[in-house]
């Protein structure tokens, strides 16, 4: 069975977090070790208490799962602060594996999920091991901090963070589709959808996971989002 390491949060709604991460998971068929990096008391509709784990039991968490089976890919959702970013990039920067990074900057129901100090953190120390992050129109204005720049510029601020892989979210924008942009260093492509009139939370938690899936089972980038796509508009639509 194909194994996912899975790096996020809790969310006591079940809406997003871990519990959308491994359900997901569980529809393509693959395993998750998961990895707590903060509990949360949410409801669908407020962010009422975080809870940052220690750093060091994150450490400890990956170090854990990477020892009890056989990893192909990584997931990383939300980190919370400076010191849950740090150690996550300490332990996976040994590692090698396709990484596919959600950067949950926000709750859905409102609330900052990530610290400024966290973003620098992550910009620094994170970036340059992922294989591809996830951002929306939002969260890519703020991770490239250009919120004046179109969208290949902004894009361009992240590959230049080290991060081959630029998926951004359409999801967000207004028309008859919706249209995610799948940006690498040789060119862009555009994944297609009908807008659905349906608003789910947990949608990038979902994205994010089924990507990192079908990178786990030896895809390439654009088979793995194209895939990814096709599901997130599946589980909408139920």
């Amino acid at each position: 069975m194909t194994h996912l390491l899975v790096i996020a949060g809790t969310d006591s709604s079940g809406g997003a977090g871990l519990s959308r991460d491994i359900a997901t998971a569980q529809a393509f068929g693959v395993s998750v070790c998961p990895v707590v990096t903060a509990v949360t008391a949410q409801t669908h509709g407020a962010l009422h208490r975080i809870q940052p784990m220690p750093p060091d039991l994150i450490r400890a968490q990956i170090v854990a799962a990477l020892d009890s089976v056989d990893i192909t890919a990584i997931k990383i959702g939300m980190l919370g602060n400076g010191e849950s970013v740090k150690a996550v990039a300490d332990s996976l920067a040994p590692t090698g594996l396709p990484i596919v990074l959600d950067p949950v900057l926000r709750a859905t129901s409102g609330g900052s999920l990530l610290t400024q100090a966290g973003m620098r953190v992550l910009l620094r120390d994170l970036m340059s091991l992922v294989r591809v992050v996830t951002p929306n129109l939002d969260e890519l204005t703020q991770l490239s901090g250009l919120p004046a720049a179109g969208i290949p510029t902004q894009v361009r601020a992240l590959h230049q963070q080290g991060c081959p892989g630029v998926l951004v979210k359409g999801g967000h924008d207004t028309g008859p589709e919706s249209i995610d942009q799948l940006f690498e260093h040789d060119g862009n492509t555009l994944l297609r959808a009908p807008r659905l009139a349906v608003q789910k939370r947990g949608t990038g938690c979902t994205l994010a996971t089924a990507i990192a899936c079908g990178l786990g089972r030896g895809h390439s980038l654009s088979t793995a989002c194209r895939s990814a796509k096709t599901h997130v508009q599946t589980w909408l639509a139920c």
